[in-house]
């Protein structure tokens, strides 16, 4: 409002040019009517602009053209201000940023010194052996100091005394000085992470330890919040960090500055089946230094330490956190500095020898705590801000809140505590599936038992596996189960778990014989966080009958995705989702299922398009194995392992327990088939290392695109590519190439009635919206529309005759169901180094989606 005043003011003197040498000046009286008028609809119509005219007495001297050069540059004030201020905004960052780097280098440059100190002291020690004998003369003094650190630590231990407020001070001011020598010292030899980089839009610097004791990482950041909020923030740990089971507060002293001493007992889930929970018992430390900066630092308690002695619990492993913490800043105009510092001991040693990279690996420390500190500070930034905008009438807060659910849900599957009512159910004698039930599941359905419209009369049953994979780049598997639920999901299991969820409905019984989908899935999108690491979405399964009525109705699932990106070193990747009701209410009851894939090793980064060429020549096609030539391509990759684990959630009445565990222990094993399946064919694998061989009657890639080529240059007399290689053994791989980076879609499919798809250039995978492995299920009907259809049963005998026809433009859908126009189609046969009729081979040439 001060702002339009002020612009009000500026204007009663304001000329504007209509016409040349033509001026008109307003009075204050209708720059006021004016601005009334542009609060309510800043680019009015001309009927408007009329009205307007005839409304007000006092514009009536004006002309239509003037009133509408005015709303012209009203607007371009507008504009211009949004600019300065967004400008202004960047250059606070830009400055804020700037001396944080400058901090960075400072600490750098401290740690090169120290370095290179340690470095002359070593070459001194190593030529001068002399200075390694004993001297007698220094053993008084040596036994004194030794004397003098018993006597410190003596004192040290009285002053801890566990019903010592001061005591437990000093080890707050001990946990402070250490904490603030990681975030801003060289007491730890930080290593910058790869793709981290600083800028004003950036998440910060992102660093993990090298040769420390336990793990650590370190982040320094910029949110547009107020230091105070963004310590309450940090504080609720349970909001943000989505590993926390619980966290509680056991006593809370008063300390100087305003702070406070909080001794706290902290639950955390297991990642996977294979290893027990870790729970912390710590003393967090908040304090104000004297510049005005917030710090709160955090230690665990132990028998080193000094402190009283915290709770335990049950099939929890104790862990240790090292002086951690977050040092906040105030920034000149607004905004904190924030340095984060994550450092724990989470006893490795006490979990299988293949998962110890897991609990050793200091980036997924990043990823799971310091990153994600950061990513939802700038999402409550965001949101606050206005800045970011979320599709439907939902309020953020309360999509967040359904995908801290569909998180906190899943870990509680995974986990299956005993205090939540989780038992163990007898095996059937193998031990790859694992079926835990809980008979008293209000903790997990909150307020589901007691709805008047939601019959319950049993409990839950959760069927849980995990497994090593082999150079499978877990981003790419989750993305491949999220966009293709078709190749995994059976159509009973989704019926089963969605209508028991419904309010008044009775589940399915017979789901075994469920089959896979018939219909489409439609992904609608809820919400996404700042940096696209994590989606929120609703899925649509269309057109299925279930319940007794068998009325065919759509099923939705409410959807949660993160770790899609192959660049976040690290990272872990997860698709849960949960059957919801249609009405979708903030309280609905959810069930969570889905999967987890966490990269043991770190991953060598691989270029997404080299990969997905290596599919195209490495795949069989008609076959779901890709062939693992040992070439140094392939080694590059050798080393990526993950594990991934799957947990499916069932609702169950007590009488028919038995054959719901039944059916969930078949059902998880076909899931477990199916991504063995996925997993293989996605595996990198090196294109140059393969050679022109025949494997079964079926052609790999580079034998493939030769056939194509060579078969397109002798039906038409044409090249297929503008300029293709010579024809020698060792250009097969530039072939391959050309043919798979070429801009029309190329496709290829049986001669069998069904025609189903064998081959796709990577312009043909995205016209169909598909990968190699789940184009063999999509048919040339299933993808040609009714005229499309017509035609090619129409030119069929040509092409078997003459070996190629030109087809009209029209319109195919794709596998996502999307209409997808091309100008014209060329199908020619495709011919093998026999002459003999191989498959089908089709151009589409100029496509776009409608």
């Amino acid at each position: 409002m001060a702002t339009a005043a002020k612009d009000a003011k500026s204007q009663q003197h304001e000329l504007h040019q209509i016409d040349a040498g033509k001026y008109v000046r307003y009075t204050p009286e209708q720059v006021e009517a004016l601005e009334r008028v542009y609060m309510e609809c800043p680019k009015p119509s001309s009927l408007r602009r009329q009205q307007l005219i005839r409304e007000c007495p006092i514009l009536c001297n004006i002309e239509p053209k003037q009133i509408k050069v005015w709303f012209q540059n009203r607007r371009c004030r507008e504009k211009q201000r949004k600019e300065a201020s967004r400008l202004q905004t960047v250059n606070r960052k830009l400055t804020a940023m700037n001396k944080l780097l400058m901090e960075e280098n400072d600490r750098l440059q401290k740690q090169v010194s120290h370095l290179v100190y340690e470095n002359g002291y070593m070459r001194q020690q190593l030529h001068t052996p002399s200075a390694a004998t004993t001297d007698t003369s220094c053993e008084s003094v040596v036994s004194s100091g030794q004397h003098q650190q018993q006597h410190n630590k003596k004192m040290q231990y009285l002053q801890r005394d566990p019903n010592n407020s001061a005591g437990l001070l000093a080890i707050a001011e001990e946990t402070l000085s250490e904490f603030l020598s990681k975030a801003t010292g060289t007491s730890v030899d930080w290593v910058q992470m790869v793709g981290m980089k600083p800028g004003p839009d950036s998440i910060g610097i992102i660093a993990v330890s090298h040769n420390c004791s336990g793990v650590a990482a370190r982040a320094c950041g910029l949110v547009s919040l107020e230091p105070t909020k963004v310590a309450e923030i940090l504080k609720a740990r349970p909001s943000w960090y989505r590993d926390c089971r619980c966290l509680n507060v056991a006593t809370v002293i008063p300390a100087g500055n305003g702070g406070n001493i909080e001794l706290i007992y902290m639950q955390t889930y297991a990642p996977t089946t294979l290893a027990a929970a870790r729970d912390f018992w710590t003393l967090r430390y908040t304090t104000g230094l004297e510049d005005g900066s917030l710090v709160i630092c955090e230690r665990s308690l132990t028998s080193s330490t000094g402190g009283p002695t915290g709770p335990s619990a049950p099939n929890f492993v104790r862990a240790e956190m090292l002086p951690s913490g977050y040092l906040i800043r105030p920034c000149d105009g607004g905004g904190s500095m924030i340095h984060i510092v994550d450092h724990v001991d989470l006893d490795a040693m006490s979990v299988p020898e293949v998962l110890r990279p897991l609990y050793e690996s200091p980036k997924i420390v990043a990823h799971k705590m310091t990153i994600a500190a950061l990513r939802h500070l700038r999402q409550i930034a965001h949101e606050t801000s206005g800045e970011f905008v979320y599709s439907g009438c939902r309020q953020p807060a309360v999509l967040r809140t359904f995908s801290q659910r569909l998180s906190r849900g899943f870990n509680d599957a995974i986990n299956g505590f005993m205090d939540d009512g989780w038992s163990l159910m007898s095996s059937d004698g193998g031990d790859d599936v694992t079926i835990t039930t809980n008979s008293s599941p209000s903790k997990l359905l909150g307020s589901v038992n007691s709805s008047p419209h939601f019959a319950f009369s049993g409990g839950i049953l959760c069927a849980k596996a995990s497994m090593l994979l082999q150079n499978v780049p877990p981003a790419l598997l989750v993305r491949f189960l999220r966009e293709h639920r078709s190749e995994w999901a059976e159509f009973g299991a989704d019926a089963y778990s969605t209508s028991s969820m419904r309010a008044s409905s009775y589940p399915i019984l017979d789901v075994r014989g469920g089959g896979s989908f018939h219909g489409g899935q439609v992904i609608l999108p809820l919400a996404q966080t700042v940096e696209n690491e994590e989606f929120l979405e609703m899925i649509r399964l269309e057109g299925h009958g279930f319940g007794q009525d068998d009325v065919t109705r759509d099923m939705y699932l409410l959807q949660l995705c993160s770790g899609i990106d192959e660049k976040a070193a690290g990272a872990c990747s997860q698709l849960v989702f949960a059957p919801i009701d249609e009405s979708f209410a903030d309280d609905a009851p959810l069930l969570p299922s889905g999967f987890r894939v966490i990269p043991i090793e770190s991953k060598t980064a691989v270029h997404i398009a080299a990969r997905t060429l290596d599919l195209a020549s490495a795949l069989e096609v008609g076959s779901g194995s890709a062939t693992r030539p040992n070439s140094e391509g392939a080694s590059t990759v050798s080393n990526l392992r993950s594990v991934l684990t799957i947990a499916f959630q069932f609702t169950y009445e007590n009488h028919f327990r038995e054959n719901i565990a039944a059916m969930a222990r078949q059902y998880v094993r076909s899931i477990v088939a199916s991504v063995q399946r996925v997993a293989m064919a996605i595996a990198p694998s090196r294109v140059g290392s393969l050679g022109p061989k025949h494997l079964s009657g079926s052609p790999e890639g580079l034998t493939l695109a030769r056939w194509i080529s060579s078969s397109y240059k002798f039906h038409t007399g044409a090249d297929l590519f503008r300029s293709e290689p010579d024809d020698e053994p060792q250009a097969g791989d530039p072939l391959l190439k050309l043919l798979w980076h070429y801009p029309d879609a190329i496709m290829c499919c049986t001669l069998k009635a069904s025609n189903v798809f064998t081959f796709a250039n990577q312009a043909g995978l995205d016209m169909l919206e598909t990968t190699l492995i789940a184009l063999q299920d999509i048919t040339l009907e299933k993808i040609l529309n009714d005229s499309g259809r017509k035609v090619f049963c129409a030119e069929f005998s040509k092409i078997m005759q003459q070996g190629f026809a030109y087809l009209p433009g029209g319109v195919c859908l794709s596998s996502m169901g999307r209409p997808a126009s091309y100008d014209q189609a060329i199908a020619w046969k495709v011919l093998d180094e026999e002459n003999c009729h191989h498959c089908l081979a089709f151009m589409f040439m100029n496509w776009s989606f409608v």
